[in-house]
């Protein structure tokens, strides 16, 4: 068929947007159909006309209406014939864009990506509020954070948030509060580590950081799962701090979310 797409994203709208490198217009009743990878469920979508010349043609795709379920979805084009996986050149990253998407208040978060083997596929994801996670480190003595309010709807502007960041020991109902600095989306956090060691007698276990920002509803995970780096358990690995001879380490769990790990 001699299909590439050479841009695709997921506007804020949650629209498919496709730029088509093409040897051939593309024919009266082109349907993309994406299929679910792990259940092979499939949903079908009959494409206008695309805009554009004959090598050039850009098509959009609402999603929402589609019913389409968390999980991965492989893209194929079918016209007059066997349907084609859709080969792609975009990586499909852009932080920018990403950071921009994740400003709204969402249920259901889509993503457009290129696989390890060269095609467009869709990530989709349940979508709750969450405290991104951009940099973590250990500075005299105190855990610091800083990252991204996404999905929550609030304004990417310079206003000033009461918020709080807490950190629960994961056995027991030990709790660590220090205030937090919220300016629009961007938050800054740093707590001491010797108000963890002395929460719990023994200085050990896992710790599982919060944040309470005003505006929001509950309280958010601190996770990082905005970037294209995923299994960050595996992949993502912070040098550790001692503190009066205990070992402290951040880390993230299979799920992305971050962690500290006391004395382990």
């Amino acid at each position: 068929m001699g299909v590439v797409v050479t841009d695709a994203e997921v506007t804020l709208a949650d629209v498919l947007s496709l730029r088509l490198a093409i040897e051939e217009p593309l024919t009266d009743g082109t349907r993309l159909v994406l299929r679910h990878r792990t259940t092979g469920v499939e949903r079908q979508v009959t494409l206008g006309t695309p805009r554009g010349r004959a090598r050039d043609a850009s098509v959009a795709v609402s999603l929402a209406p589609l019913d389409l379920t968390p999980g991965r979805w492989d893209a194929y084009l079918e016209q007059e014939g066997p349907r084609d996986r859709i080969q792609s050149v975009d990586p499909g990253f852009s932080l920018d864009r990403l950071d921009a998407y994740a400003l709204g208040r969402r249920t259901m978060a889509y993503r457009a990506y290129r696989t390890r083997n060269g095609f467009l596929a869709i990530k989709i994801d349940e979508a709750e509020p969450v405290a991104d996670v951009r940099a973590v480190w250990f500075r005299e003595g105190r855990f610091e954070v800083t990252g991204l309010l996404a999905y929550t709807g609030l304004d990417d502007d310079d206003q000033p948030r009461e918020a709080t960041l807490a950190l629960r020991h994961s056995d027991d109902e030990a709790t660590v509060t220090v205030a937090a600095t919220v300016k629009g989306v961007r938050f800054h956090a740093a707590l001491s580590l010797c108000d963890v060691l002395a929460a719990t007698p023994d200085s050990q276990g896992v710790w599982e950081p919060s944040l309470q920002v005003d505006g929001v509803d509950g309280r958010m995970p601190l996770g990082a799962r905005l970037d294209d780096v995923e299994g960050k358990r595996r992949r993502v690995h912070y040098p550790r701090a001692l503190v009066d001879g205990v070992p402290i380490r951040p880390s993230f769990t299979a799920d992305d979310e971050l962690r500290l790990e006391v004395g382990v």
